[in-house]
């Protein structure tokens, strides 16, 4: 038997031993060496290759991949593989919400636990920023004084205002950090309600 006729015998044997639904690939790495597999490495899935039958035979041929075309085929995938990880993340979150509820009232009651701690939180900083504003104009108020009576307004002074206004900021900042949070615990627990429904007919 010539070398070619037992290349073919002994993929034909591969081949046979595989399940199926396998697939038999035979690829030319970077040193011109043949190799044949169920899968191809991925550092030559974007170079030459072909699909063999089980008889050992070529049934189809996919040359190398242009640069455009390889670029194109790692978008694909990446969309793919995005898809993917967005359909098991979904599946994660239903069956956390309905593992997690009963019926829409529990929905109701840990939505109104939650908004109760952030609207304790946004007054607490509401009364700040108040407390704050108040601070402030009356430093400012003290320093119109000096600059009316023709006066250099302390360094001492200078320092406290320019406090007081990043206090101010930061505060404010926080307040619509916490407005924002909010809002979007309000969005979550409206989502999860109408969510729970179609999961449950609830």
């Amino acid at each position: 038997m010539n070398k070619s006729k037992l290349l073919v015998a002994l993929i034909a044997g591969m081949a046979f031993s595989l399940p199926a639904a396998a697939k038999m690939y035979k690829w030319v790495d970077d040193k011109g060496i043949t190799h044949y597999g169920e899968t191809i490495p991925p550092e030559f899935a974007n170079k030459g290759r072909a699909e063999l039958s089980k008889d050992g035979r070529v049934v189809k041929k996919e040359g190398a991949l242009t640069p455009e075309e390889r670029r194109a085929k790692e978008q694909a995938d990446a969309r793919k593989h995005d898809s993917e990880e967005a359909t098991l993340e979904q599946k994660r979150r239903d069956n956390a919400l309905i593992n997690t509820y009963s019926n829409v009232k529990e929905i109701d009651l840990a939505r109104s636990r939650n908004l109760q701690q952030l609207d304790a939180r946004i007054n607490s900083v509401n009364s700040q920023v108040k407390m704050a504003s108040d601070n402030l104009l009356g430093l400012q108020n003290e320093s119109d004084g000096f600059t009316k009576a023709g006066k250099k307004i302390p360094a001492s002074l200078q320092e406290d205002l320019q406090e007081s206004r990043a206090r101010l900021a930061k505060l404010q900042q926080d307040l619509e950090k916490s407005r924002a949070e909010k809002a979007a615990v309000e969005a979550r627990y409206d989502a999860d309600k109408v969510r729970y429904r179609e999961l449950t007919g609830k």
